[in-house]
C-alpha cells in the first residue's frame, strides 16, 4: 500500500495536468499529446498555474522537487494507460521506451525491486546560478558599424569596408547565433538579409552544434529600412567589383565574400571575421575589449525586450525550441532600471520591423 500522502500528490498532478488542459482547450485530445505539452505544463506550473509563458517568475516558485514529482506522476498515468487502454502518448514522452510494455499499476515505478525504466525525453530545469549575458550598448554598437565604414557624403560613397559593415549590421539584427561559424557568409544573394530561411545543415558544414535550447526549424527575421539600404549599396558595390575583375556572380553565389584579397569573390571565412574583430579591439572600439560577435545576439534579444516586445516573439525571432530557454536568460532585463536609462533602446530598434514569423 502507498502512504496517503504520495497517492494525494498524485492525484494532485493529475487534476492540475486536466486544469492545463482546461485552459488550453485540449481536454478532448488528452490522448494525442506529447513533449510541447508536457514541456508547456511544466512553465504553466512555475508560472502560478495562471498562463504559461510569463518573463517575471511569480514570488512563489514550485522546487524543482515537486515539478519532478508532478511530471513522474504525469508519465506514470500515461505509461498505465498504454499498457491498459493502448494509448500511445508515453511512448512520446521516454527515450527508450520498449515497443510492447507490460501491464503495471499506477505507481509501480515507485516500487524499489523494479527494473531500470526508460528516461523521460521532458525534464526539470533546476535553477542555474549564471550570470547575466553579456551585451553591447546602442552607441558601442554604432562605433562597431562606423569602424567598419562610414558614408562620405562629399563623394557620394561609402569609406571604409563596406561588407565589414553590412556583416556587423546584421549580426546586430540578429541572424542566428553569430559568432559560431561562418554566419552570414553563408547567405546567397537571392535571400538577402530580408527574408532568410535559417534552417542549415551544421554537421556538413563543420560548425558546432546549435546552442543550448535553440531550435534548427527554418523561420524567416524582417530587418528595418537601415539595414535594406545598406544592403541595396553593398549590392551595388559588390556588383561594380564583380564587374571590374570579369568575374560574374549569380543569385547562388555567396553574400560576403573577398573583395579584395585573393581568392576573390570566395565567401567569407571566420578567421577573416575574427581579425576584423581584433583589429577593431585594438583601435579600442566597442568597449569593453572582449566583445564577441555572439554578443549582438544578446544585445538584439535585449534591445527588443526593453522596447516592449513579448518575450514570445523574442524567443522565435532567437530560433529557441522553447520559451522558457529566452526566460531564463533574459528574465531579468524587464527589471533592470539602470540598463533601461542607459540607452533609448525603442529608439534604437524604431526602424526594426519585427514579427513572430507566422
Amino acid at each position: 500500500m502507498w502512504s496517503p500522502n504520495t497517492v494525494r500528490g498524485y492525484a494532485t498532478s493529475l487534476a492540475q495536468w486536466w486544469t492545463f488542459l482546461e485552459q488550453r482547450g485540449e481536454t478532448a485530445r488528452w490522448a494525442d499529446l506529447g513533449v510541447p505539452a508536457v514541456a508547456g505544463f511544466l512553465s504553466w506550473l512555475r508560472n502560478g498555474r495562471t498562463v504559461e509563458h510569463a518573463l517575471i517568475e511569480p514570488e512563489e516558485v514550485p522546487s524543482p522537487e515537486t515539478l519532478e514529482a508532478r511530471l513522474a506522476a504525469l508519465i506514470s498515468f500515461y505509461r498505465w494507460q498504454e499498457s491498459v487502454f493502448s494509448v500511445l502518448v508515453a511512448g512520446r514522452l521516454m527515450r527508450g521506451a520498449p515497443r510492447r510494455a507490460p501491464a503495471r499499476g499506477l505507481l509501480a515505478h515507485l516500487d524499489a525491486r523494479s527494473t531500470p525504466s526508460p528516461s523521460s525525453l521532458v525534464r526539470v530545469r533546476r535553477h542555474r546560478h549564471r550570470g547575466r549575458p553579456p551585451l553591447l550598448l546602442p552607441a558601442e554598437i554604432q562605433a562597431i558599424l562606423d569602424g567598419c565604414a562610414i558614408p562620405d557624403t562629399s563623394a557620394g560613397e561609402w569609406a571604409g569596408n563596406l561588407r565589414d559593415r553590412l556583416l556587423f549590421a546584421l549580426l546586430a539584427g540578429d541572424r542566428d547565433a553569430p559568432g559560431r561559424g561562418p554566419g552570414p557568409a553563408d547567405q546567397r544573394l537571392r535571400h538577402g538579409p530580408r527574408r532568410h530561411s535559417l534552417c542549415r545543415d551544421r554537421a556538413t558544414r563543420g560548425q558546432p552544434e546549435r546552442g543550448e535550447g535553440e531550435d534548427d526549424a527554418p523561420r524567416r527575421v524582417y530587418v528595418g529600412c537601415d539595414l535594406e539600404r545598406l544592403f541595396a549599396d553593398y549590392l551595388t558595390h559588390l556588383a561594380c567589383r564583380s564587374a571590374e575583375l570579369g568575374m560574374p556572380i549569380s543569385t547562388d553565389s555567396p553574400l560576403l565574400v573577398n573583395l579584395t584579397r585573393p581568392p576573390l569573390l570566395a565567401a567569407l571565412r571566420e578567421g577573416t571575421v575574427r581579425d576584423k574583430i581584433a583589429a577593431l579591439r585594438k583601435k579600442g572600439i566597442g568597449r569593453p575589449a572582449a566583445w564577441t560577435p555572439h554578443w549582438f545576439r544578446h544585445s538584439h534579444a535585449t534591445a527588443l525586450l526593453l522596447a516592449g516586445t513579448p518575450e514570445w516573439v523574442v524567443s522565435r525571432r532567437l530560433g529557441h525550441a522553447h520559451v522558457q530557454t529566452t526566460l531564463d536568460l533574459y528574465g531579468w532585463v524587464r527589471e533592470d532600471e539602470a540598463l533601461r536609462a542607459a540607452a533609448n533602446w525603442k529608439s534604437y530598434i524604431s526602424a526594426w520591423q519585427v514579427t513572430d514569423g507566422r
